[in-house]
């Protein structure tokens, strides 16, 4: 058993002169503060990977910068899925003894802290080092490809798939911290210019600088009572043009995981936080996870389902797509927002009621998924 005690979140964009550290220590104060906790009841530090720090021992160094000694200290780099592989890891560490107060945090100043050209290098390393980098595929291109398919498996359009991007903003725009605050239109996707075909500018995640923390505890030290159920984990795939099957990914084994640690039913799920770097992302997730009948989830954003007074409310914060995207920390931002709907702390943007939500993250190109139930218990 364990539980999500506390959450800090940096407003994403553009932090000129702000470095990994400083990111990563602002979210972890605003955690920790949440949480009541004081940095010498912080006995484990788990971190992501950053960009533009990439440093060997990038955990112990925030640590030391943060001025905490932990007993236990560990980076993980699971691409997108970084964030809730982490949260999955301080789950079983504290259920383990291992631990009993883990502080999951990562940041990075991704916007403003390298240039344009070393970014999109450096993140179209994913790809195969001989079969697909030296034929020069960017992430987008890569998605790119999945969207052509799934849009000629299942007769989805691009405007269909546009309304995934007017959701995400439509939420973003009741969120102070978000990115973008420009409320967009079907059109207005159609018109912004192509990045990777099928896909366009607003089909795709923003590059932002930012920073996010939860802390992970053995026992309730608040009165929030936000129990972590169960996880899972599903690898099928590294590269994307070796993967097989490309119409599933791994996302329904990692799902299927979690439910059987947590002994759930999808069907009883009242909130969802699901990765979202580009809209057909979100589209393939929320289908292969089962929320959705194949070919069905742009259908069901347009109608309203994912609304905040929707049906079942899905990244209500506004999502890579609007919020924004530092990286590892990108993904951890559901997790902020979800704590905050199932506490009660959301302001505008609260649900009706979220006792019960599923958070799912992607690395890669849908390469690797983490799936994890959390629900409320006061």
């Amino acid at each position: 058993m364990s539980f999500i005690s506390g959450v800090g979140l940096t407003a994403y964009g553009k932090h000129e002169g702000r470095s990994t550290l400083d990111l990563m220590s602002e979210a972890a104060t605003l955690a920790l503060a949440d949480s009541g906790l004081k940095r010498s009841e912080i006995d484990g530090v788990l971190c992501g990977y950053s960009t533009t720090m990439p440093h060997l021992m990038l955990a112990t160094v925030f640590a030391e910068h943060f001025g905490i000694q932990p007993n236990y200290a560990h980076a993980i780099q699971v691409g997108g899925a970084t964030g809730l592989a982490m949260g999955m890891l301080a789950h079983e560490l504290v259920e383990a003894g291992v631990t009993n107060n883990v502080l999951v945090v990562a940041g990075e100043n991704r916007l403003t802290g390298q240039a344009r050209d070393s970014a999109i290098q450096t993140l179209a390393q994913v790809g195969h080092p001989e079969f697909e980098v030296p034929l020069g595929p960017t992430i987008p291109a890569y998605y790119g490809l999945v969207a052509s398919r799934y849009m000629h498996e299942f007769g989805i359009t691009e405007e269909q798939l546009a309304a995934f991007a007017v959701l995400m903003r439509r939420h973003a725009c009741l969120h102070p911290g978000a990115q973008f605050h420009d409320p967009i239109m079907i059109a207005d996707v159609m018109a912004s210019r192509s990045i990777a075909t099928p896909l366009k500018l607003l089909d795709c995640c923003p590059v932002s600088d930012g920073g996010a923390a939860f802390i992970v505890s053995r026992e309730p030290v608040n009165e929030f009572g936000v129990r972590v159920m169960g996880c899972g984990q599903a690898h099928r795939h590294q590269h994307v043009t070796l993967a097989g099957d490309v119409t599933r990914y791994g996302a329904s084994d990692a799902c299927g995981r979690a439910m059987a640690a947590s002994g759930v039913d999808l069907g009883d799920v009242d909130y969802a936080a699901v990765y979202d770097s580009f809209t057909i992302t979100l589209a393939i997730l929320l289908e292969e996870i089962g929320i959705a009948k194949r070919g069905e989830a742009a259908l069901m954003a347009a109608n309203g389902e994912f609304e905040i007074t929707g049906r079942l409310p899905l990244n209500t914060h506004g999502g890579l797509l609007s919020y924004g995207h530092c990286g590892t920390g990108g993904a951890m931002a559901h997790v902020v927002e979800t704590h905050l709907q199932m506490t009660g702390r959301a302001g505008v943007r609260q649900v009706r009621d979220a006792s019960l939500a599923l958070l799912h993250g992607d690395g890669g190109i849908l390469s690797s998924h983490v799936s994890m139930f959390v629900e409320r218990v006061r």
